[in-house]
C-alpha cells in the first residue's frame, strides 16, 4: 500500500517576482561599481509543517516516529495480505508488545492523515507469569491466558455478561485464529485504568484480551467497527 506524500516547497523566484517591475524615474548620474553595496543572496526557508485535518492527504504516516519501523512495515504488509477481510482502509490499530505495559503501546493510525493516537493496553497473564510488565511468551491455545500476535480483523461492537461492552476480533493467522474460541476481545478493565497504573507502576494482566482503560473503550468501540486491522507484534 502506498500513500501520497508531498511537502511544501516555496521557490525564491516566486517570492521575488513582485520586485522585477520596479523602474527608476530620475537620473542620478554615474555611480562607480565599487560604491554599490553588495546585496547578500536571499535564502527562502521551507514553510513550517503544520498537521491539520485540511491537509490530511498530504501527510506521511507517523510523522513523529512514534511507532517502531518494523511494526509499521509488518502492519502495512498485513493490510494487503488480508485485503479480503480488511475492507476498511481509513485507519488501523497496532499493539507493540515489546513495550512495558505501563507505556502507551496501542496505536490508532490514521491512514489518510498519518497522525497517531496512543493508548495503553494489557497483555495476558500467561504471557507474563511473573508479572514483570513485559509480555515474553505468546500462544493461541485455549486456557493458556496468553496474548496472541498477528493480524486481526475487527468484528464490531458487542456486549458480554462478564466483560460488558467490548469489540470482537477475528484472528486471521495461525498464531491467533482461535481468537473467537478463546473470547479474545477488546474490553475495559479496572486494571488498565490510570489509577491502577499510578498505584502499581504497571497495568494488570488479562486472560489474553486487549484490555484498555474504561475511558478509552467508548471511542474504540465507535471507531474500530468492522473490517479494520488490529496488528499485534513483539
Amino acid at each position: 500500500m502506498r500513500l501520497a506524500r508531498r511537502g511544501f516547497i516555496l521557490g525564491g523566484a516566486a517570492i521575488l517576482s513582485g520586485c522585477a517591475t520596479t523602474s527608476a524615474t530620475q537620473t542620478v548620474g554615474f555611480i562607480p561599481v565599487s560604491a554599490v553595496a553588495q546585496v547578500p543572496p536571499v535564502v527562502v526557508a521551507h514553510a513550517p509543517e503544520i498537521i491539520t485535518a485540511r491537509l490530511n492527504t498530504t501527510r506521511p504516516l507517523d510523522p513523529r516516529g512514534q511507532v517502531r519501523k518494523d511494526l509499521m512495515d509488518r502492519a502495512l504488509a498485513a493490510l494487503d495480505i488480508h485485503k479480503d477481510r480488511i475492507i476498511q482502509r481509513d485507519r488501523m490499530y497496532l499493539v507493540d508488545f515489546q513495550k512495558f505495559s505501563g507505556e502507551e503501546r496501542l496505536y490508532e493510525v490514521d491512514l489518510h492523515g498519518g497522525a497517531i493516537t496512543l493508548m495503553r493496553t494489557s497483555h495476558g497473564r500467561g504471557s507474563d507469569p511473573a508479572h514483570t510488565g513485559f509480555a515474553r511468551d505468546f500462544g493461541n491455545t485455549p486456557e493458556s491466558y496468553k496474548s496472541s500476535v498477528g493480524a486481526y480483523a475487527t468484528a464490531g461492537a458487542s456486549y458480554g455478561a462478564q466483560q460488558g461492552p467490548n469489540v470482537l476480533l477475528d484472528g486471521l493467522e495461525y498464531s491467533n485464529d482461535r481468537a473467537r474460541e478463546r473470547a479474545i476481545i477488546i474490553h475495559g478493565a479496572d486494571y488498565a485504568d490510570p489509577d491502577f497504573l499510578a498505584r502499581e507502576g504497571k497495568l494488570g494482566r488479562s486472560y489474553g484480551c486487549f484490555s484498555v482503560a474504561h475511558a478509552d473503550l467508548p471511542r474504540l468501540r465507535e471507531r474500530m467497527g468492522e473490517g479494520r486491522l488490529l496488528f499485534a507484534w513483539a
